[in-house]
């Protein structure tokens, strides 16, 4: 077996690995940080040139449908934690502000990926992958707006134009091999992207665990509030998506849980104020553990939800 068929075969032991090596390792974990944030868009562009332009026209089958659950899952969400948070009077903490951050995300690359690894129908993961993504720069400006961190709404219009920038650019290169077929559609070229992919999100794993490994030394209080609240989002997150998309679609039932609770959070990095990136990086790191572990932690409850299906 090749190094990159090898690679592209086991990423989700280079996700723990990585998350293992970000918490080992704080020095290599502190190099990488800096480079997260084009490490993101290197992964979306891997993502959308796996996909091709025949993937994205199949991702928006169902497109009234995806609109829907992308609209109650990163507007109506967001919004109204925003609103609990507000009330409560801890919008700004870093915790709240993570929190509602991630519910704004779109679904993680990885999302159609993890349905196949959890026994789950990948075509709904990829729907909403495609739909979230298109429509983020959209979903996300009434969450930016009311969002501490952003400040004006000078600020939260040219984060949000940069983002959509980003997605613009990155999609549209890639979108652009496929088409004028520099990028072939083989399986040798999917090996390559996949193995690609799995190492880059290795990599990315290990940058966001660069605020762990000092917390774990220096404030251990706060870094186990931050899993805490991590593990609370993400896990009920997907077992209430699942099991509300199980009484209308039930082959669809364990992709929406996956898309639901595993949300690209770490994009956002590339358009937050350097100072509220520096203060979420903590929480960010925590999301990425019960995420790159759901194919472990919740094999059992998908593999029922695909089973009832059949």
């Amino acid at each position: 077996m090749s190094v990159l068929a090898f690679l592209a075969r086991n990423g989700r032991l280079l996700l723990v690995a990585g998350l293992i090596a970000g918490i080992l390792l704080p020095g290599l974990a502190a190099v990488l940080r800096p480079l997260i944030a084009p490490m993101i868009l290197g992964l979306l562009f891997l993502a959308v040139l796996r996909l091709g332009p025949e993937g994205l026209a199949a991702g928006l089958k169902g497109l009234h449908r995806a609109i829907g659950l992308t609209l109650v899952l990163q507007l109506v969400l967001p919004l109204a934690a925003a609103a609990l948070f507000a009330a409560a009077g801890v919008l700004a903490h870093p915790l709240a502000t993570g929190a509602v951050l991630a519910l704004a995300a779109a679904p993680i690359t990885g999302s159609p990926n993890l349905a196949l690894m959890v026994g789950g129908n990948p075509a709904p993961a990829l729907r909403q992958l495609v739909i979230g993504t298109a429509l983020l720069p959209l979903t996300v400006l009434p969450v930016f707006f009311v969002m501490p961190a952003f400040g004006s709404p000078l600020a939260v219009g040219r984060a949000a134009l940069q983002l959509l920038a980003l997605i613009a650019v990155v999609g549209g290169a890639a979108l652009a091999l496929r088409h004028f077929k520099i990028v072939q559609r083989s399986e040798p070229a999917f090996v390559t992207m996949d193995a690609l992919a799995a190492l880059l999100m290795g990599l990315v794993v290990i940058g966001l665990m660069s605020a762990i490994g000092p917390a774990l030394l220096d404030n251990p209080l706060a870094l186990g509030a931050a899993l805490m609240a991590a593990f609370a989002l993400n896990v009920p997150l997907q077992l209430a998506a699942s099991t509300m998309m199980a009484r209308r679609d039930p082959d669809a039932a364990p992709a929406v849980g996956i898309v639901a609770g595993n949300r690209n959070l770490a994009l956002f990095l590339s358009v937050l104020p350097p100072s509220t990136a520096d203060d979420l990086l903590l929480f960010i790191g925590c999301f990425q553990i019960p995420m790159y572990l759901t194919p472990f932690l919740l094999a059992g409850w998908y593999r029922l939800k695909a089973k009832q299906a059949r």
